[in-house]
């Protein structure tokens, strides 16, 4: 163990101490998905949109609240601009399509020998949709957009402009559930680190972050795990056979978990007894970076702006520049909500205005090829004042939680 902690418990005596905590925790109402199809219906209406068509998965969730993982079977929604709802779904799921309906409309079923194609072809027809073009979510299957295209025979654009801004501006209602996982995967961090030791697996380590988000309360454990030791910490998503944890390694864990379907994402990186001179100095630059891009993180500038002061700030000691090794090999952050990887991308060259209610990480990730990997992830919000950090920066390399 070392002063600050890290290796001072045991697996058994962290989790006894961990209590429930999520049925504070209050899910999307009804009125939030209506108010979420109203914009969208704005949206619509000055593209001069005719219908969108939402496919099962989040971005269906996000508008209707009704939860269906996509498939090779067709389900989904058609959303007018005036607001009216109907849903395009297998005759023998009817039924539970109606009791995971959130937000109800009319349901139109298909069998398995019929066309859902042509199904939505007449409820365009219905409702005089004869020309103009239509939206379909980017999220789609190819074999969908081609169905829908070769039955319709009118004009399709990408639904990505309409559905990406209403999805990157989160609410209050979201930006609550979001931090209290935030909240819950950090504290899972600080467990996690105590319970290191000589000799300990990933499997161990991952096996513990699981058991700890269910013992706050998060059923399902975690969303993701990813945990690495040593040299492994400098492929930054992992390794086919992962080390068992030595004294004096890197220790790099990415987690986090779901409820009420947001998510958390955290990433510490630290070291497991006593840092050398080198680890040291490119711990410190990572944290340099990661402030850096939280700085540029303002009203009004770009994504790209955020992406780009991370990696100026680890270009001017020497490392990069651009995607180069020692340095950032990947974008400087993602958007989070509904899925842990989504719009705005903080990434060289996006456009993006930022704007109130945008959610993303900030994690400018210095690999060290064959060496060790440093990668500091945490999420900021985006207020009119400027950013704000759901969960508190790592401090140091030996005292990350600054204990």
């Amino acid at each position: 163990m070392n002063k600050f902690g890290i290796g001072s418990s045991t697996i058994e005596a962290e989790l006894n101490t961990i209590k429930p905590v999520t049925h504070v925790i209050k899910p999307i109402q009804e009125a939030e998905y209506r108010s979420r199809i109203q914009k969208a219906c704005e949206l619509m209406k000055v593209q001069n949109a005719q219908a969108m068509y939402l496919n099962a998965g989040t971005n269906l969730l996000y508008f209707t609240g009704t939860h269906w993982h996509a498939s090779e079977r067709m389900v989904g929604a058609i959303l007018l601009p005036n607001g009216d709802l109907y849903y395009i779904a297998p005759n023998f799921e009817k039924g539970t399509l109606l009791d995971f309906m959130a937000i109800e409309g009319e349901i139109h079923c298909w069998e398995e020998h019929e066309s859902p194609y042509l199904l939505l072809n007449n409820i365009l027809k219905e409702n005089n949709i004869l020309e103009g073009h239509i939206l379909i979510d980017e999220s789609a299957p190819f074999f969908v957009y081609e169905g829908i295209s070769k039955a319709t025979g009118l004009s399709i654009e990408n639904a990505h402009a309409v559905i990406s801004e209403c999805r990157m501006i989160k609410s209050e209602a979201e930006i609550a559930i979001i931090q209290a996982l935030m909240d819950i995967t950090l504290e899972v961090h600080k467990a996690t680190a105590r319970i290191l030791k000589v000799g300990i697996t990933t499997k161990d380590v991952e096996d513990f972050i699981n058991e700890a988000h269910k013992r706050y309360g998060i059923i399902s454990g975690s969303y993701f795990c990813i945990v690495l030791f040593g040299k492994d910490a400098s492929f930054p998503h992992g390794v086919k056979t992962p080390k068992p944890l030595e004294l004096n390694d890197i220790v790099l864990v990415d987690t986090g978990c779901s409820f009420h379907d947001y998510i958390s994402d955290i990433t510490r990186t630290y070291i497991f007894g006593e840092a050398n001179n080198y680890q040291q100095k490119i711990w410190n630059i990572e944290k340099e970076a990661q402030l850096a891009a939280f700085t540029a993180s303002q009203i009004g500038h770009i994504c790209g702006d955020v992406d780009l002061a991370a990696r100026e700030k680890i270009a001017s000691y020497g490392l990069g520049p651009d995607y180069n090794l020692p340095g950032l090999p990947h974008r400087t952050g993602h958007g989070i909500g509904l899925d842990i990887h989504e719009n705005p991308y903080i990434l060289k060259g996006n456009k993006t205005l930022l704007k109130p209610g945008m959610c993303y990480s900030v994690e400018p990730m210095i690999c060290v090829p064959s060496e060790f990997g440093i990668r500091l992830e945490d999420h900021i919000y985006m207020t009119k004042d400027g950013p704000k950090w759901f969960t508190e920066p790592a401090h140091s390399i030996e005292n990350p939680f600054g204990n």
